[in-house]
């Protein structure tokens, strides 16, 4: 029987890096010290139940949502290992306020500000449900020498170089691209090791899931209403009813689609006027992974990635998954737009 080779995340971004020539290897050593906050995270929420870990801080983020307290310490963690690893100059984080400027002894010169959201799902902590971390990677635009601007932080989706998650459910997995195609690893316990065991994911372009929280179905916008109720009716050709699929947390609806196949979808309602999720934390990293899977990601009128960032904690309304539904929803939702603008 042979023996199938078992590919470490760490020699397959080894591997990546020698196809480029000039790398100064910066971006690995980021990876690096998210591959080792992603254990460290990970080996919180295996042991939370077991300890005085679960359940709400006391205080709430800028957003005016409370903090869990496992959010504190998947922040803490992340921010710890960037910051010492010395490769990144700025860190912004959706449990934080404003930029967290990082100066390292180390290394006078970074380039790089990592964006992220740290544990999202945090409100399905307490009942066990997946839950996960996402990150960006970007390029400061300002000389090295001089002070991050948030110049630097606002930058479009399109200017990512990196992107990924981790889930941590069933299994731990990490899920990233650099704009060569999508690889997903799963963590190993026994060795301690993230290993390759999804390469190259594609989404299929169609799928027969749609994942949206139907409790807001009477805030929803109509063409999201025409939508969710086209994904319900019976058509044998084009193989629906849809199933739907909604955990409430991003990560894990993401995921499943990825892997299935589906559409996610948080619009924005009358009492989130410009939707719920974040486009630096959440939506850009999301959409550059489903990109590069062969789906999409929009607005519902404009691609994620075209989408100027004014502030860090924008919202945005959130359409992403398998091309072809993420076409139909659009094109249910912009007519329904074209159609109030003439009236």
């Amino acid at each position: 029987m042979k023996t199938q080779k078992v590919v470490t995340l760490t020699q397959f971004i080894s591997e990546q890096q020698t196809l480029y020539p000039d790398a100064s290897g910066d971006l690995t050593r980021i990876f690096m010290d998210i591959i080792l906050a992603a254990k460290i995270v990970n080996r919180d929420v295996r042991k939370a139940g077991l300890v005085d870990i679960l359940g709400t801080h006391g205080t709430t983020n800028i957003q005016g949502e409370d903090v869990k307290k496992l959010d504190v310490m998947a922040n803490e963690e992340f921010m710890s290992a960037l910051s010492l690893g010395g490769d990144c100059c700025a860190i912004l984080s959706e449990e934080n306020d404003d930029i967290v400027r990082v100066h390292n002894p180390n290394n006078s010169k970074p380039k790089y500000i990592v964006a992220m959201d740290p544990l999202d799902g945090s409100s399905n902590i307490d009942v066990n449900a997946s839950i996960g971390t996402i990150f960006s990677i970007f390029r400061r635009r300002s000389m090295a020498w001089n002070e991050v601007t948030m110049e630097d932080c606002l930058q479009k989706g399109i200017n990512q170089i990196a992107a990924g998650y981790i889930i941590y459910g069933s299994s731990t997995m990490l899920v990233y691209t650099t704009g060569q195609g999508v690889n997903g690893f799963t963590l190993d316990s026994s060795i301690g090791e993230f290993c390759l065991s999804h390469p190259d994911i594609k989404i299929p372009k169609d799928g027969n899931i749609f994942s949206v929280n139907e409790g807001n179905f009477a805030e929803f916008p109509q063409g999201v209403k025409d939508f969710v109720t086209y994904c319900k009716e019976t058509d044998k050709e084009t193989g629906r009813p849809y199933s739907a699929r909604y955990i409430g947390s991003l990560i894990a609806d993401f995921h499943r689609n990825l892997l299935k196949g589906g559409i996610f979808i948080y619009p924005h309602t009358a009492k989130a006027p410009n939707g719920k999720l974040r486009l630096m934390y959440e939506c850009n990293p999301m959409a550059f992974i489903i990109e590069q899977a062969g789906g999409k990601a929009t607005t519902g009128s404009k691609r994620i990635l075209e989408v100027t960032p004014e502030q860090l904690h924008q919202r945005v309304p959130f359409f992403v998954g398998s091309e072809n539904m993420v076409n139909k929803a659009e094109a249910l939702y912009k007519a329904k737009i074209q159609i109030g603008m003439s009236n």
